[in-house]
């Protein structure tokens, strides 16, 4: 089998995105954790661009020994000198330069000419190999090139020394056979081809960029540029966990990579957190739901034989199991299955009447938890206090560098009928008021999750909050939103606590 090299982008284009921002420590950890992953080269940034960037660099390349750490850099002199220095400590260093290849980027971004870029191509390549040998080359806008142009700049970098080429779908324009058709005409139309790795580099503007970079690989390449949870510019890069994954599920194998796949779902979710940005639950591979399934038909058909509805094993990815996720879409195999896990043997003339039951509460909670089918076994009907149990009726904080963060909230009991008010200080105005909120609830709730989107623009912005929960070993979830970033924090926290009841 041929071996795909990965080259991770989450550090550089991956950070692209608005509102991602890492601290250099973020980025060392997230370089470890990327290099534990097995990912063969690092992007770690664009050391030009700013002073915080060429430090993050710098420091990744001190600690990063087993994969190459590749620095971003236009075709110019300044750019190339700035990431040398940069990964000065490296152990494995690679320059990626390059500059436009279409005519949009060559006319409109630089005012130049095919001729004039074609030479500055030659000389960034010529230029970085002075500091390395290991130079890696990308044509901008490759995808929207013209083919025998593209031919002609690639043949000359690798005459210059590049020892990769990078084919990029910079704006997502491809679809997957005329991105095949690219790579392979260079394949084709390239004298000395053979002396580089080709190496694609798709966006998902199109929602096609995990199948071009696949059609790549088809047509020859030899690395592919990706980025954690498909994060990136605009609608984002090819995700590295659909590539791996598509390569390593097919039983016609006829590629491998070095990724230890057991790995995936903690690098995904520490990009997430460190980023602050959620992954959609039905993403592939590293959403919440890959897993889970809801339908009852599905439901027997995976409790039957896992590979019915599942064409990878969880744990290959480091998800402990698949979840039956009780609903009213759940099968009586499903609800029996749950119930032997928690000890209960229950007679087929008993389970008929505990499933009509269990579809009461189905229809009002949406997902029926352990607890519920505990309540159910012992005889009571949860369908009457089917709205919420706690209700928001008022929130206020008081907070500042010459005050200690102090929340009032104010709670209204339903089932009792009566207002609750309590008071909470903490580290800052939502530590205040989530525990301002526990002292009103008297449970223990962890908090496992905690982050906040900005919906809308401009002053008066929506932000809405998700908040996950632990309460009793369960994960529950809530979410708001409101221009007022407390009222939607404590409303997400409140929802939560009351689906878990």
């Amino acid at each position: 089998m041929k071996t795909i090299k990965i080259f991770d982008t989450t550090l550089r284009d991956g950070e692209q995105v608005p509102g991602a921002s890492l601290k250099t420590v973020e980025k060392i950890e997230l370089a470890k954790q990327l290099e534990k992953l097995g990912v063969d080269i690092i992007e770690a940034g664009f050391p030009i661009s700013s002073p915080g960037d060429f430090k993050s660099v710098q420091e990744i390349a001190k600690v990063i020994k087993n994969s190459v750490v590749c620095g971003l850099t236009r075709a110019i002199k300044k750019d190339i000198d700035a990431a040398a220095q940069a990964l000065k400590p490296a152990k494995f260093p690679r320059i990626h330069t390059g500059i436009g290849a279409s005519d949009i980027h060559i006319k409109n971004k630089f005012k130049s000419t095919r001729s004039k870029v074609l030479d500055q191509s030659r000389e960034a390549v010529k230029y970085a190999k002075k500091y390395t040998s290991d130079v890696e080359f990308y044509a901008e806008d490759a995808g929207r090139a013209d083919d025998d142009f593209l031919a002609k700049m690639i043949q000359a970098v690798i005459q210059a020394g590049a020892k990769v080429v990078n084919i990029p779908d910079t704006t997502g324009y491809c679809f997957p056979e005329q991105f095949y058709q690219k790579i392979n005409r260079l394949k084709q139309n390239v004298n000395n081809i053979d002396q580089a790795i080709i190496s694609v580099h798709c966006h998902n503007d199109l929602g096609l960029a995990t199948a071009n970079t696949l059609a790549g690989i088809r047509a020859g390449a030899g690395q592919v540029e990706v980025t954690m949870n498909g994060i990136g510019e605009r609608a984002g890069n090819t995700s590295l966990e659909e590539v791996v994954m598509a390569l390593r599920t097919r039983v016609d194998k006829k590629y491998k990579t070095r990724i230890n796949t057991q790995e995936i779902m903690k690098t995904s979710k520490m990009v997430s957190l460190l980023m602050g940005i959620p992954v959609q639950p039905n993403k592939a591979i590293t959403g919440r739901n890959a897993f889970a399934h809801s339908s009852g038909i599905h439901q027997d058909g995976v409790l039957k034989n896992r590979e019915n509805y599942e064409i990878i094993n969880p744990q290959e990815v480091g998800v402990d199991t698949s979840e039956i996720v009780l609903t009213a879409r759940s099968g009586r195999a499903a609800l029996k299955h749950r119930l032997e896990r928690l000890g209960y043997k229950i007679e087929p003339a008993q389970m008929e009447k505990i499933y009509k039951q269990f579809l009461k509460v189905a229809d009002q909670k949406k997902e029926v938890y352990d607890e519920d089918l505990k309540l159910i076994l012992a005889g009571k009907d949860q369908t009457k206090s089917s709205q919420l149990k706690f209700k928001l009726e008022l929130v206020q904080v008081i907070c500042g560098d010459k005050n200690v963060p102090t929340a009032t909230v104010k709670i209204k009991d339903q089932e009792q009928d009566k207002i609750i008010q309590a008071v909470g200080t903490g580290t800052g105005p939502v530590d205040a008021v989530f525990k301002a909120v526990d002292s009103v609830i008297k449970e223990k709730i962890i908090l496992k999750e905690y982050l906040v989107q900005a919906v809308t623009q401009g002053i008066d912005a929506q932000g809405k909050v998700n908040v996950e929960i632990e309460k009793n070993g369960q994960a529950h979830f809530g979410f708001s939103a409101d221009s007022d970033i407390i009222v939607a924090s404590t409303q997400a926290y409140i929802n939560a606590i009351n689906n878990s009841f």
